[in-house]
């Protein structure tokens, strides 16, 4: 079908409706996208216990809540009553949950509505009974007690708990390392750094919450430091967090400035016209827009990741109106150049997305979002391209085939010796071959590697743990029960055991929930051990007759012990609002079938005696690293597999596009050796190979097949050559420049993406033209 030539009214009326629908589609989804930052939705199903427990880790668990504060720059006294002004300012706040200086007396952990339960957290009824010698011992002691320097302290707790258990309790529930005190709060070891430990209740995969809580530490700093030249340094996963996404967003915003600078440059150099750089900006942003929705469509929430990865892999689709507007010519219908350009161009868009396609197979949730996120973008592109473009393209413009310069470059290009096919093998082996034995390890498996938090802030951070007494992140000892209860009797009973280990050296400590809420069988056993209200107010009696104190002065304590002796065991969610939840909470995790108990460790020095000891009491010691490198290896079995699969359908589909095994050949061969290549520069160089360079990888390859379909198009017509040279030119240049600058980036994610696809494009526009390009006939020449 002919379709009638646009004139320029028609072709602005058409573009302001374009821009109108990308507008109001913009609005819309801006109303109803809900980002997510869970990183696991990236990882793979976790199969071990190990990597269970680290997914949960990463986002639920205490150690990515944990904030590290030092106070620095003043005297001493000075940071201690900041210390104090920014935790009296923080604890209020709704996005923490604990905010520690060592400044409190720990009785805050035991709310009122839990004191009579102190004498069934309490271990006194294990090794004493509540009768007359025991009460009396213990009146005479609190006598003693009155005339220390403690008095202030303990009088006000003496009528309900002659006993202090409560004191008791809030002594042994300090934590186990924790640093030195001057002036009342926690300093480190030199006197010069008071120190904070910060539980925020947002996850740690949240990085809106974990903005929100680092912004909130820094304004209740300045309102507490004054101008007094006090300095904080703050760390720790969601410090870490705020300050790459600062970064990130920083990078994308001026590269993705130049990028447009660049884009609008090179299309207006390359085509004399300022529109052009105006229409090549619609397919790609009709297509952004077209993925975003879908994912929006497809499922819960868009992970960042998607949204800022699948924009640089959709870039791609800045290919498409390029060979359009190249292709164009005087006397040729922009809607029949788009017709004779489609089944190249559809050809291109088909393989591409078919490659990621096979994400849809990965199991991997995140994967599953990029592949929808790109085939939709891709798709709405070529489709714009194709059947909207050709209506707002100047149907006479400049013919790229008329250019002399452009000829002459041909000419040079021409004179290239094509590359043999016993070249090709040798070359093909050679990358092979380099890639593969080069030093070093091939894969890299440490998610560590790719954090781009800078050496001395890591170094900084693992100070402050150290001065803070924070446990290790990397072992763990991990019980799995059928509920939280089972769990909190195989903690019991482990107890013993590693502190045998602590006393030979074993490790420096432990912790764990059964230290804060015993058993409910163990809390049974001790409400046995309580005397009634009777028995028991016949031995209070006895034990105040002869003592400094009258009977009436301990109001409030036989009613205590009969409360917890007559009261339902405490369960874990009785504890949810107190103190004591966040304690307990990333210590033991319920879930709907089972429960999960930990014990973190400090100072580990003997991880094999550590592990005997846990397998004996039917636990584990888990290797968190071990369970992230395995994690990392299976993802990658997975995205392997994944690209096997698009490799034989990119093949399937080329083949019924083409029909020809020798074009098939001819079209696949650069891109094939395009791979090999850049696997051998990057191992050449000492890279290990991660995750980021194998999705990038298909973006180069996909790159290459396009270059590649194109030359075998010209065929042997030096015009239709021509032009295909200029669009391949204008392609490669404006991708090349974008990745390039992504490859100088800090980010390791972003620099592996753009190193691995600039050397593709350097490699496919090379290799497309000694492989693909043929010789133009004498009477293309001549004509």
């Amino acid at each position: 079908m002919k379709l009638p030539s646009m004139t320029p009214r028609s072709r602005l009326t058409l573009a302001l409706l374009w821009l109108a629908v990308l507008a109001l589609a913009g609005w819309w989804l801006g109303s109803r996208v809900e980002l997510s930052g869970d990183l696991r939705k990236f990882m793979p199903a976790a199969e071990t216990r190990g990597q269970k427990l680290l997914i949960e880790e990463l986002g639920e668990g205490p150690g990515s809540r944990l904030l590290l504060v030092a106070l620095s720059g003043s005297d001493a006294q000075t940071l201690a009553m900041q210390s104090s002004a920014l935790r009296e300012r923080l604890l209020p706040q709704p996005q923490f949950k604990l905010v520690a200086n060592g400044g409190d007396s720990g009785l805050e952990a035991i709310p009122e509505g839990l004191r009579p339960y102190r004498y069934l957290l309490s271990d006194t009824a294990d090794t004493h009974r509540f009768d007359r010698a025991f009460l009396s011992a213990e009146l005479g002691q609190r006598v003693q007690d009155l005339g220390s320097p403690a008095a202030a302290l303990l009088e006000p707790l003496l009528p309900r708990d002659p006993t202090l258990e409560t004191l008791k309790l809030a002594e042994a529930w300090q934590p186990a390392n924790a640093p030195q005190r001057l002036h009342g709060v926690w300093f480190d070891r030199a006197g010069r750094e008071a120190l904070l430990a910060i539980e925020t209740r947002a996850a740690g995969f949240d990085p809106k919450g974990q903005q929100a809580a680092v912004d909130a530490i820094r304004a209740a700093f300045a309102e507490a430091a004054g101008k007094s030249g006090s300095r904080l340094t703050l760390s720790g996963p969601g410090a870490f967090s705020v300050e790459i996404g600062g970064r990130t967003a920083k990078e994308a915003g001026w590269i993705g400035t130049i990028d447009s600078v660049i884009f609008a440059l090179l299309l207006w150099l390359a085509y004399r016209s300022w529109k052009a750089p105006l229409l090549g900006g619609l397919p790609l942003a009709s297509g952004g827009l077209a993925g975003l929705a879908a994912v929006t469509f497809f499922f819960d929430g868009v992970h960042g990741i998607t949204i800022a990865f699948g924009f640089t892999l959709i870039g791609v689709a800045q290919d498409y109106p390029i060979h359009l507007f190249s292709h164009q010519r005087a006397g040729l219908s922009p809607w029949a150049s788009a017709r004779a350009l489609w089944p190249t161009l559809g050809t291109g868009v088909a393989s591409t997305c078919i490659a990621y396609f096979t994400f849809l197979v990965s199991g991997v949730d995140g994967l599953k979002q990029l592949a929808v996120f790109t085939i939709a973008g891709l798709g709405v592109a070529a489709l714009t391209t194709r059947f909207l473009l050709p209506g707002l393209i100047d149907p006479t413009p400049r013919d790229a085939a008329d250019s002399v310069r452009l000829a002459g470059l041909w000419e040079r290009f021409a004179r290239w010796p094509r590359l043999s096919g016993p070249a090709y093998y040798l070359l093909a082996a050679a990358a092979i071959a380099i890639a593969w034995w080069a030093p070093g390890p091939f894969w890299q498996n440490d998610l560590s590697r790719l954090t781009p938090v800078p050496a001395p802030a890591l170094a900084r951070d693992a100070q402050l743990r150290g001065e803070l007494g924070a446990p290790d992140v990397r072992y763990l000892v991990a019980v799995e029960a059928r509920n939280a209860e089972v769990a909190l009797q195989v903690l019991e009973r482990l107890q013993p055991a590693l502190a045998k280990l602590r006393a030979d050296g074993a490790i420096a400590g432990f912790d764990s929930a059964a230290r804060y809420l015993p058993s409910q069988a163990m809390q049974r056993a001790r409400q046995a051990r309580l005397p009634d209200r009777s028995q028991l107010q016949r031995a209070f009696n006895g034990a105040v007759t002869g003592s400094a104190f009258t009977a009436d002065a301990f109001d409030g304590f036989v009613d205590d012990v009969e409360t917890a002796r007559t009261a339902p065991p405490l369960a874990p969610h009785d504890l949810d609002g107190t103190p004591l939840a966040a304690a307990i909470g990333g210590l033991l995790l319920e879930h709907n079938d089972h429960a999960t108990a930990l014990v973190s460790l400090n100072g580990l020095k003997d991880p094999a005696a550590v592990a005997r000891v846990a397998k004996q009491h039917g636990a584990a010691l888990l290797d968190l690293k071990q369970a992230s490198e395995s994690l990392v290896a299976a993802y990658r079995e997975r995205v392997l597999l994944a690209l096997a699969l698009a490799w034989v359908l990119l093949i399937i589909t080329v083949w019924i596009a083409l029909g020809q095994p020798q074009r098939v050949l001819r079209v696949l061969s650069p891109m094939v050796l395009t791979t090999l290549l850049i696997l051998a520069v990057l191992r050449g160089f000492g890279v290990e190979l991660n995750l980021f360079h194998l999705v990038a990888l298909i973006l180069a390859a996909g790159l290459g097949l396009d270059y590649a379909l194109f030359f075998d198009h010209a065929g042997d017509d030096h015009a239709e050559q021509l032009r295909t040279l200029h669009a391949i030119i204008v392609c490669s240049l404006t991708t090349l420049l974008v990745f390039a600058l992504l490859a100088l980036s800090s980010i390791p994610v972003l620099r592996a993406i753009g190193s691995t696809v600039a050397l593709g494009v350097v490699c496919n526009f090379v290799l497309a033209l000694l492989l693909v390009r043929q010789p133009a006939t004498r009477k293309a020449f001549n004509t």
